[in-house]
């Protein structure tokens, strides 16, 4: 039979209450409860009856998490932490998408299912302006954003890019790349605020070192995928002489550059380093490893629960902001000039 919470309760040797207080997650549980608790959870292969919690108190169990292009390895990495966490503290995830493409219709649907409660909060990826303004409306479920819009109508978990990509460029320039072209800026109709704000910070850096910036080396794509980058790039050597370094405001775009640069015969990291942003898996095992910005994942989910069950106990608190801390993590892809 089904295990259900007493079961978990009289092998963890605790009150029901507190199988309810450490899935939810919003009263202190000390560390070693918590952990005979979620030793019982796995032993027993209990899970939550959502349907019941929503019977007794009116609620869905559901989060639903938007995310602004589910195809992307760094989507992916990111929606995976969201799910275990989301399980861990007993909730359900319901999936949506939201992108450049039709963006704000799909942040405005996203609304109007939630007024009809059918979705206990939100955890949302605007990549526009626009699409954060359109939640700024009464009547929504409790609701975090996460990413790099600027803001003021919710609670928010972010990385600075600003400083992220100024710490990324300024580590090109102390291996003693001075022509460092930035792959992913605004432009082709691509207007994502995190591409604003990554420009922004690899400009920074170039007038701290006294660079003068060059609009030829500030390379746009039409979206940030690899086959963009890759097409942008084989276009950008027909033209121009070869930089020093390649900035790619995603791993995803620096994997793509990689293959251009592959395919003309160019070699990385001898004729050119190449550094990308976000340190997904699959630049780990790229040939050669990517340069990378990195964060914990991990931390970016649980602070966004975090944020979205206080927001849950308390609607009227002030709004907050938690920034991830992100380092540069230095692989093959990108070495000193000599």
């Amino acid at each position: 039979m089904r295990p259900t919470v007493k079961d978990v309760a009289t092998l963890a040797g605790v009150s029901p209450k507190t199988i309810s207080n450490v899935m939810n997650g919003i009263v202190f549980v000390r560390p070693e409860t918590r952990g005979r608790v979620e030793w019982a959870i796995r032993e027993l292969g209990y899970v939550p009856n959502l349907s019941a919690r929503s019977l007794r108190n009116g609620k869905s169990g559901v989060i639903a998490l938007a995310m602004a292009d589910l195809s992307t390895p760094y989507s992916a990495e990111m929606s995976h932490h969201f799910v275990e966490v989301a399980r861990e503290q007993g909730w359900g995830i319901q999936f949506e998408e939201t992108s450049i493409a039709g963006g704000e219709d799909r942040a405005s649907s996203l609304v109007s299912r939630a007024r009809q409660h059918l979705v206990d909060g939100v955890i949302l990826n605007p990549v526009t302006l626009a699409e954060s303004e359109i939640v700024a409306s009464p009547g929504l479920p409790p609701l975090v954003m996460i990413g790099e819009v600027r803001q003021n109508v919710a609670d928010q978990v972010w990385v600075d890019s600003v400083v992220a990509a100024r710490d990324m460029t300024e580590h090109l320039i102390g291996l003693g790349h001075r022509r460092i072209a930035a792959v992913g800026v605004v432009g082709m109709g691509f207007e994502a605020e995190t591409a604003r704000l990554r420009g922004e910070g690899y400009r920074q850096a170039l007038e701290a070192a006294g660079l003068a910036t060059d609009e030829r080396l500030e390379l746009s794509c039409a979206t940030w995928t690899p086959g963009a980058a890759a097409e942008v790039i084989a276009r950008f050597l027909l033209q121009n002489e070869l930089p020093d370094a390649f900035f790619c405001f995603t791993d995803s775009m620096a994997i793509g550059v990689l293959s251009a640069l592959w395919s003309a015969g160019i070699s990385v990291p001898g004729d050119v380093s190449v550094a990308g942003f976000d340190d997904i898996a699959d630049g780990q095992f790229a040939t050669p490893p990517l340069t990378t910005v990195s964060f914990d994942k991990r931390a970016f989910a649980e602070q966004a629960f975090a944020l979205l069950e206080d927001r849950m106990t308390n609607r009227d608190a002030p709004l907050r902001q938690i920034t991830i801390p992100h380092s540069i993590v230095s692989r093959s892809s990108a070495v000193r000039r000599s």
